[in-house]
């Protein structure tokens, strides 16, 4: 089974530039505090290390 992983906005996206708030957006956040979880495949890694100043990632069994 493929490892999985949270993640949760931490920070707000007011003020950041707009591929940013676009990969937030195609994580699934929305607002503040909210979390989403994913399979930990090389798209979704690369998408959390760009925006890994905005979100919190733990991983799950």
């Amino acid at each position: 089974m493929a490892k999985r992983i949270s993640v949760k906005l931490v920070k707000s996206t007011i003020g950041q530039k707009q591929p940013v708030c676009s990969t937030i957006r195609s994580l699934g956040l929305k607002k503040l505090n909210s979390t989403v979880e994913h399979d930990a495949n090389p798209a979704v890694l690369g998408m959390v290390k760009r925006v890994a100043h905005l979100v919190e990632v733990k991983e799950l069994n």
